[in-house]
């Protein structure tokens, strides 16, 4: 019998936390707990893409969708958008599953027999974007004003010229997918650029609202583009787990579901988060008014 892998046990135990933590957040609106959950899930996938190796990476990230993938399967039996890899050296579970997501196997390959260049650009993707994944939420958290004004502009002008080094490693990668059938050919290759286009499009329009001097439109946008990226990031992880099983006798479709939804779909979720929280604040702000004037007239 195959030792059962505890690092993955272990991602599917925080994701559930995780959940848990978001429902939780949502029903105080208050999200401290899950955006911290978050970025501790965020450093704990990609930061071992560096300490392993891009393969050895990527064989982790594939074998979190194997048990989900294999559901209701006979032993032995596959589908369409299964495949097996030379060795089984594309996932963790050993021989307990032999047939993993195509697309998990061609990431795989793409990798372990390609170039140091395409490595690079995947290390350099992931360490720009993490940054810029964590900044994120302390400058939301910490506004530009006051006392926090000069930090704030210089942790965004930081912030800004990471995911511009990110982006361009992004769409570098996602030019070379083209010829990949398991990812689905060029539509991977331009649902990567829309959601390049989505995550960046957002950021430089809260830079350009910032520049014309409009506070309130700059943390619209930015509220988006960090929507953007937990869609890209979280969303894109999540959607595999429930489209994989249910699309598995189609070959690309779970992948190209992710690539194309995963950031405009955040950006809705954001969208729709910060107009309940900015209502939410607005009845706040309403009911003090309203004890202050009530307050007053008892005093008169």
């Amino acid at each position: 019998m195959n030792e059962l892998p505890l690092d993955v046990l272990a991602v599917y135990a925080a994701i559930a936390v995780w959940l848990i933590l978001a429902i939780v957040d949502f029903k105080k609106q208050s999200y401290t707990a899950s955006m911290l959950m978050g970025i501790g899930l965020v450093l704990a996938l990609n930061v071992r893409y560096l300490f392993e190796g891009a393969a050895d990476g990527i064989a982790f990230f594939v074998s979190l969708y194997d048990v989900f993938d294999n559901l209701g399967l006979a032993p032995g039996e596959s589908a369409p958008a299964l495949t097996t890899c030379p060795d089984n050296a594309c996932s963790v579970w050993g021989e307990r599953y032999l047939n993993h997501p195509s697309w998990g196997v061609a990431f795989h390959d793409r990798f372990l027999n390609g170039s140091a260049f395409r490595s690079n650009l995947l290390y350099t993707h992931l360490v720009f974007n993490t940054i810029v994944f964590v900044l994120m939420h302390y400058q939301i958290a910490r506004p530009g004003t006051g006392s926090h004004q000069v930090l704030h502009r210089h942790l965004g002008r930081f912030s800004f010229v990471c995911l511009s080094i990110a982006t361009v490693c992004a769409i570098w990668l996602a030019s070379s997918h083209g010829p990949v059938g398991e990812y689905g050919g060029a539509l991977s290759q331009y649902g990567f650029y829309s959601m390049s286009f989505f995550v960046y499009g957002c950021a430089v329009m809260g830079v350009l609202a910032i520049r014309g001097g409009n506070a309130s439109s700059h943390r619209i946008w930015m509220i988006r583009f960090a929507g953007s990226m937990w869609g890209a990031f979280l969303i894109y992880r999540l959607l595999l787990f429930v489209t994989g099983p249910l699309l598995r006798d189609y070959e690309s479709a779970s992948f190209l579901i992710s690539t194309w939804f995963s950031a405009p779909l955040g950006i809705l979720i954001a969208e729709a988060l910060r107009r309940r929280l900015d209502r939410h604040a607005g009845e706040i702000r309403s009911n003090q008014l309203g004890a202050g004037v009530e307050a007053r007239g008892q005093l008169s």
